[in-house]
């Protein structure tokens, strides 16, 4: 692509797992969806769950400028030489819009789960054998060793459920160069009992996986911040929530810390299959 990565995805993007359905009956739905994002303003799309260029692809077509990303897409469950084909292909037909984004998942999710950095190196030797370039190729990097990989062996990286702390953290490690764009979730909600309590209800998915809790304990939590669904200083630390200053002042933390992306997934109760279409039109509203 022309532009460079950090550039083509701009300031603010949408994470959604919804985004990715795999229900040919949803098609016109989604793309409808996507093209509202990009006429708001979101400069990349980012699919939740273990999505591929096939999930993509359909968005992409839909739209004429946002880049589509892939947050990410298993190294244990996509043979290197298909991801490389499938990037071809899309690359063919709508240069620099796809956005390859790989990780290692999780051990309670994944049966062949072993040496999970070793895999991920001889994920990225064979994409390099293919010819993926790792410009167009980004890592959900959340330890050291793995963040060295992103900033040696792809665009940046793409870390999920993190904290303005590990943010500082990361672009430290990271430098200057490549692309840092958390995920971050986003509560359009004042009302604190009800905010925290859909935070928690997303956490649940979540506090049971050791790859996110050993990073909490990395970067100042305890476990007694695990417990009950997470103790409102874990909450009010990975979410953004409140009125339109409260969530404003969080996104610039993150910013502030070193972020040059927020992939915001957006929280309002809408299950998590679905589309916050409103919310997303409300806190697209309240971005700079």
């Amino acid at each position: 692509m022309s532009t460079p990565v950090k550039e083509a995805v701009g300031r603010y993007g949408i994470w959604s797992v919804g985004l990715r359905s795999e229900d040919p009956g949803r098609r016109g739905e989604l793309t409808e969806a996507a093209a509202e994002l990009e006429e708001l303003g979101f400069g990349a799309l980012w699919l939740g769950g273990n999505s591929s260029a096939a999930n993509a692809a359909p968005l992409v077509e839909a739209t004429s400028r946002v880049l589509v990303g892939t947050s990410i897409q298993s190294i244990w469950q996509h043979e290197p030489d298909a991801a490389a084909r499938a990037f071809a292909d899309l690359e063919s037909a709508h240069p620099g819009r796809f956005l390859l984004g790989l990780g290692v998942s999780h051990a309670k999710r994944v049966e062949q789960y072993a040496r999970p950095y070793t895999a991920l190196v001889g994920h990225l030797d064979a994409l390099d054998a293919a010819g993926l370039p790792a410009g167009r190729r980004l890592l959900a990097a959340l330890g050291p060793k793995s963040l060295r990989l992103a900033r040696d062996r792809a665009a940046g990286s793409i870390p999920y459920l993190v904290t303005p702390e590990h943010t500082a953290h990361a672009r430290e490690i990271l430098g200057e160069g490549p692309l840092l764009a958390p995920e971050l979730g986003v509560i359009p909600e004042r009302d604190p009992d009800r905010a925290r309590a859909l935070a928690r209800e997303f956490l649940e998915l979540y506090l049971p996986l050791p790859n996110y809790t050993d990073n909490f304990l990395r970067h100042g939590f305890t476990e007694d911040d695990l417990r009950g669904g997470g103790s409102d200083r874990l909450v009010d630390a990975l979410f953004a929530w409140g009125d339109g200053t409260a969530i404003r002042a969080r996104l610039d933390a993150f910013f502030d810390a070193g972020a040059d992306h927020l992939a915001l997934q957006v929280l309002d109760g809408t299950p998590r299959d679905g589309l916050p279409r409103t919310a997303w039109r409300e806190v697209a509203a309240l971005l700079d």
